[in-house]
């Protein structure tokens, strides 16, 4: 009878415990980061996106992709754009913003991430490039192109972004 009394206080001491240090939350890792381009152009007074598909699900998103450390956040953006994308063009040196998603893994699970995205002006579209047919690419006006990102944050980024003078 003793023992019982012992053993189930050891199992509320240990429950108090997980309920006051919040274990959950404690394991809980801080968001990976990654930089994206987002790619636009002016087509007759009209800024068009380009969107491309993801390899795992097949959404459209915009160039993105793990830090390389060699490189700034704008020089990262600009990587992704020529290997996911085929693209070259003028980055901004500073993100234009940021947005957050839920990143699936190879290895199963997923990991939040936070991409911090420069705008990209295209002024090249190659025709080979590292990663040529493991996605679609096309180009959308503005609005279209927000309509068809499945993140909410990212949406309202190209909806909002305004290229720098002359075409604002």
């Amino acid at each position: 009878m003793k023992w019982m009394q012992v053993q189930k206080k050891k199992t509320s001491l240990l429950k108090r415990a997980g309920e006051v240090l919040n274990i959950p939350a404690l394991m809980a890792l801080p968001p990976r980061v990654q930089y994206a381009a987002l790619p636009w152009r002016m087509t007759d007074g009209t800024l068009e996106v380009l969107l491309l598909t993801s390899r795992g699900t097949g959404r459209w998103v915009v160039p993105k992709g793990w830090p390389h450390d060699e490189f700034s956040s704008a020089h990262s953006a600009a990587q992704e754009a020529y290997e996911e994308a085929g693209i070259r063009g003028a980055v901004t040196r500073e993100p234009i913003g940021s947005y957050r998603y839920d990143k699936t893994r190879d290895e199963g699970g997923s990991v939040e991430c936070v991409v911090y995205v420069h705008a990209l002006e295209v002024i090249e579209q190659l025709d080979e490039w590292p990663e040529k047919g493991q996605r679609d690419l096309q180009w959308f006006p503005r609005l279209s192109a927000a309509e068809k990102v499945a993140e909410p944050e990212l949406r309202e980024l190209i909806l909002t972004y305004g290229p720098p003078l002359p075409y604002s």
